[in-house]
């Protein structure tokens, strides 16, 4: 039966992955270059590898080497074990959740074979928070969207915040990301018969409960704040808004997206 390794030394090179996970910038930068991305916390260690992603190595604190003792027992990985102090040094946090594992990334599919098998499409557009990627990731495998597509400078799903917050949702709705913005809302989405509705506060936008949703539509989130950029709302083929009281005028664009998603399914043609 495998057994965890015992590491302690927080310089110990095997434990490389797992360094600096609070430096935002450096693992940005550093996770897709290493084609890695972690994963913490028993559930979603679990659904990364029930959808497929294989593992490079695990690190656990003691306490959780039995109930990850399925996991281990099956792992084609090296599992260090550490004691929580090593964990916290290697890392730069408390590892609350006791267990994190190095996943190797896959190839992403191209948007063109992404979109032939949907109908219910989420497309964002520089949203660059990863607690907003992973709340709109989980609102979409909830509520029944198919597929996300993201432009080039929208955050990384697999960053661990991204997965935490999606309770691993990331690892439930298909993905890709578009190179050339906002050309292929035209050149890639409208294309595949995909009509790209725009989410705006915007008053003179179409109030989205009186609609009646296509059969397959692309529903199109900008970032937090700022929203849609001119030239992707002129790209969209209708502008569409959520009715609001009290003078609110906006939601959070997570908040905003599960409502969005909720009524093109539940009122789709």
């Amino acid at each position: 039966m495998p057994e965890p390794i015992t590491v302690d030394d927080p310089a110990d090179p095997r434990l490389a992955d797992y360094t600096s996970l609070t430096d935002v910038e450096l693992r940005r930068r550093r996770e897709p270059a290493e084609g890695l991305f972690i994963a913490e916390g028993e559930k979603v260690i679990r659904r990364a590898l029930a959808a497929g992603y294989r593992m490079r190595s695990m690190l656990l604190s003691p306490k959780w080497t039995d109930p990850m003792r399925d996991v281990i027992e099956g792992a084609t990985a090296p599992v260090y074990e550490v004691t929580p102090a090593l964990a916290e040094e290697v890392t730069g946090y408390h590892v609350h959740r006791g267990a994190l594992a190095s996943m190797h990334r896959k190839p992403l599919p191209f948007p063109a074979d992404l979109l032939a098998a949907a109908r219910r499409v989420v497309v964002m557009e520089a949203v660059n928070d990863h607690t907003n990627i992973g709340a709109i990731f989980r609102s979409a495998a909830a509520l029944g969207m198919d597929a996300v597509l993201l432009s080039p400078d929208c955050a990384d799903p697999l960053y661990r915040r991204s997965v935490k917050v999606s309770m691993g949702a990331v690892f439930s709705v298909p993905y890709a990301r578009l190179t050339t913005w906002p050309q292929d809302l035209t050149a890639v989405v409208r294309v595949a018969g995909f009509p790209v509705l725009a989410l705006t506060p915007a008053p003179d936008a179409t109030d989205l409960t009186t609609l009646t949703p296509p059969p397959r539509l692309a529903l199109l989130l900008g970032a937090e704040g700022s929203g849609l950029t001119p030239h992707a709302l002129a790209a969209a083929d209708t502008r569409v808004r959520i009715p609001m009281s009290h003078d609110i005028d906006s939601l959070n664009v997570a908040a905003a997206a599960a409502v969005a998603f909720y009524a093109v399914n539940t009122r789709r043609a």
